[in-house]
């Protein structure tokens, strides 16, 4: 027998070839994808030969069609001759409407109230401790309900009006009404000067950090923003010869007895179901975010406190230079989840006919039976506002958080 032979029979038996992890993980994963793959298309097969043995046909053309339908708000141009793929869009806007305004009011209260939780004041702790404890643990559609038939019902009706601030602002049962800017010739200008301002305020704000860091003195940079966000505008218009003017809404009255209430399409109006959507899911998630924020607050270490009080610092600044800055790489992550959750709760605006994209796309529906393609628009839209939110917060959560040196 040869060396070769000897060292050969000599030798370890090779393992077998699926004992290797690597090859046994790529081929468990093949196999799930063919299988997803089948599932998939048996899905679809299914689907196409269900929508033909009901005769409904399948596509986007649908959306070319005339609505024929009234929608009660609408931030865009419309009419009941208008396409299905314009109502769509409507109720877009309005799900944006709500989400935007909803986000940026329960931001405010939960972070007072996140604050008020940790206040020395006992009543003012009690009384936000209280606020958590009860908003949180009533179901969001009762708290609908009641913005909507309890506290909105109570006003006076379309004949009457509650006036506020010298005589501008009305509410009665049919919404809450002010004045609408009407914008000429030349008011581009002003949108222009407004965007300038922005852009200005970001690169002070950037160029003050960095003095901060390298000096130590702080730069006025809010009520700098608040000069030129407020300011420039505001001189632009004046330079332009004021190209934009209010137009008041106007309550017609025939006699002491008989009211005939406001006219149609003067002013704006916020009508009663977006009220209640909007107050309700606000106040909801608020109380999420209160106790989200006072969770950052006391993870940070107290001795962060008391360095800032040694150096002179008092209460207010603390809390505003020292402290919330550090909590927020702990509020972040879990106040992301709660946009998220207003957005999506928005949904429950067809429990009061607001026209948001599910209670439009609902009637759009029930007219076309495109079940299938309405519901994957409902998809898509959904599913595009929670990434870009998510993506937006998580870029802000990245610029917050502590870096080493």
């Amino acid at each position: 027998m040869s060396v070769m032979e000897q060292d050969s029979a000599r030798a370890p038996a090779r393992a077998s070839l699926f004992n290797d992890p690597k090859v046994r993980g790529i081929f468990f994963q093949v196999v799930l994808v063919v299988a997803l793959g089948y599932v998939g298309y048996n899905i679809v097969d299914n689907t196409r030969i269900n929508l033909e043995q009901q005769n409904i046909a399948s596509g986007w053309g649908f959306l070319n069609n005339t609505a024929g339908f009234g929608i009660i708000q609408s931030l865009v141009s419309y009419s009941e001759t208008s396409s299905y793929g314009q109502a769509l869009y409507v109720g877009f806007l309005n799900t944006l409407l709500v989400a935007i305004v909803g986000i940026f009011v329960a931001t405010i209260i939960g972070f007072v109230v996140g604050i008020a939780r940790l206040s020395d004041n006992w009543v003012i702790s009690r009384l936000a401790y209280c606020y958590v404890e009860l908003i949180r643990n009533v179901p969001l559609l009762l708290q609908i309900f009641f913005w909507y038939f309890a506290v909105l019902r109570a006003v006076p009706g379309k004949r009457e009006k509650w006036s506020f601030f010298f005589d501008s602002f009305h509410l009665n049962i049919a919404g809450f009404r002010g004045p609408k800017p009407i914008w000429e010739d030349g008011a581009s200008f002003i949108g222009i000067a407004l965007i300038i301002a922005i852009v200005a305020c970001i690169v002070i704000a950037q160029w003050a950090r960095k003095r901060q860091e390298a000096t130590g003195q702080q730069f006025p940079v809010f009520w700098m923003a608040v000069g030129l966000i407020i300011g420039l505008p505001l001189i632009t218009y004046f330079v332009t010869g004021m190209p934009m003017h209010l137009e008041h809404p106007v309550f017609v009255d025939t006699g002491p007895r008989i009211r005939q209430g406001f006219q149609l399409n003067v002013g704006f109006n916020l009508i009663p179901e977006f009220l209640a959507l909007t107050a309700a899911l606000s106040i909801y998630t608020a109380s999420f975010i209160a106790e989200i924020v006072r969770a950052g607050i006391q993870a940070v270490s107290h001795g962060q406190t008391e360095a800032a009080h040694a150096l002179g610092l008092r209460q207010s600044p603390t809390l505003r230079l020292v402290i919330i800055p550090q909590a927020m790489r702990v509020i972040i992550p879990p106040l992301t989840s709660q946009y998220l959750n207003l957005t999506k709760n928005s949904s429950l605006a067809v429990a009061i006919a607001f026209p948001d994209l599910v209670s439009v796309g609902g009637t759009v529906l029930n007219q076309t039976g495109q079940a299938i393609e309405i519901i994957g628009i409902w998809m898509a839209i959904y599913l595009t506002l929670s990434l870009v939110t998510s993506a937006f917060m998580n870029w802000y959560n990245q610029r917050m958080a502590l870096v080493e040196r």
